[in-house]
C-alpha cells in the first residue's frame, strides 16, 4: 500500500516553497521522496537545508512571479537541472484588505497577478513537458474562498474562485494525456498571512466557533493531501478541489 504514495526520485516544484503552506508541501513531497525545487522571491536557506538532510535534493530559484521574463524562466532552468518536471504546486499567493468600495485598482492587479495569471503560466509551461511524456501533476491552492466572497478580500476571493475554475479547465484538456489536476482549498491556517483576523478577538472567535476540529489548521495540515494528490493513489482523480478546513465547509 506505501507504494501507491511513494514518490521517490519525481521532481517537484513548489512556488512560495521556503515559508508558510509551501515549506510544510515542500517537506513532506520531500518526505514521500521527492527531489524539490523551490520558487521564492527572495532566499531562504532553511527549508533547503531540512530538505537535503531528508536526503533529497533541492535547489532554489529565486523569481519574481509578478515578472513575465521571470515567469519564463523557471520551467526551462528545472529542465535543464533535472530533465523534466513531474509536479508542480502553484502556492505562492497574497491578499490585500480593502473595504471594497475602497479596493483600488494596482492591489487588484498584484492579486490577481500573482494568484491566476502566474499560475496559469507556470501551469501552461510545465504542462508542455508533461504531454511529452504523458505524466504529471499539477496542484493549485486555491482557498475557502473559492467557494465563499469572504469580507474586505475581493481580488483574493475573485482570484481563487478562477484558480477553481482553472482547475477544472486543465483537467478537461489534459487528463486524456495522463496528467492530473487538482486543488487543495486550505481552511483558516495559522500562517503570516491571516496574522490580521488571527489577531482580531472577534473574527477569531466566529472562525473557530464554525470549526468541528475545534481549532486551526497548521501547514502540517496540508502534507497528506499534497502527497496524495502528487502520487500514484490520485491517477483517478482530476479536477477536484480538496478542502482541508477542519470542517468548515461542512457547517
Amino acid at each position: 500500500m506505501h507504494k501507491l504514495f511513494d514518490i521517490s526520485g519525481k521532481i517537484a516544484v513548489v512556488t512560495g516553497g521556503s515559508t508558510g503552506l509551501g515549506r510544510a508541501m515542500a517537506l513532506g513531497l520531500a518526505g514521500a521522496g521527492a527531489d524539490i525545487v523551490l520558487v521564492d522571491h527572495h532566499e531562504h536557506n532553511d527549508t533547503r537545508q531540512d530538505i537535503h538532510a531528508l536526503g533529497r535534493n533541492c535547489i532554489q530559484i529565486i523569481a519574481d512571479l509578478s515578472n513575465d521574463e521571470d515567469i519564463d524562466g523557471i520551467i526551462p532552468k528545472v529542465i535543464r537541472e533535472f530533465g523534466r518536471i513531474d509536479i508542480l504546486v502553484n502556492n505562492a499567493g497574497m491578499t490585500r484588505r480593502k473595504p471594497i468600495l475602497d479596493f483600488d485598482l494596482k492591489d487588484w492587479d498584484d492579486v490577481l497577478n500573482l494568484n491566476l495569471r502566474t499560475v496559469f503560466r507556470l501551469s501552461q509551461a510545465a504542462a508542455r513537458d508533461m504531454v511529452k511524456r504523458k505524466y504529471g501533476k499539477i496542484i493549485n491552492v486555491a482557498s475557502l474562498l473559492s467557494f465563499s466572497g469572504g469580507i474586505q478580500v475581493s481580488a483574493y476571493a475573485a482570484s481563487k474562485g478562477a484558480v477553481a475554475q482553472l482547475t477544472k479547465a486543465f483537467t478537461n484538456e489534459l487528463a486524456s494525456s495522463g496528467i492530473t489536476c487538482n486543488a487543495i482549498a486550505p481552511g483558516y491556517m495559522m500562517t503570516k498571512l491571516t496574522d490580521a483576523i488571527q489577531n482580531d478577538p472577534d473574527r477569531n472567535k466566529t472562525i473557530n466557533d464554525r470549526i468541528p476540529a475545534e481549532r486551526w489548521g497548521t501547514p502540517e495540515d496540508l502534507q497528506g493531501a499534497v502527497i496524495f494528490l502528487a502520487s500514484k493513489a490520485s491517477d483517478y482523480v482530476n479536477g477536484h478541489i480538496l478542502t482541508v478546513d477542519g470542517g468548515w465547509m461542512a457547517r
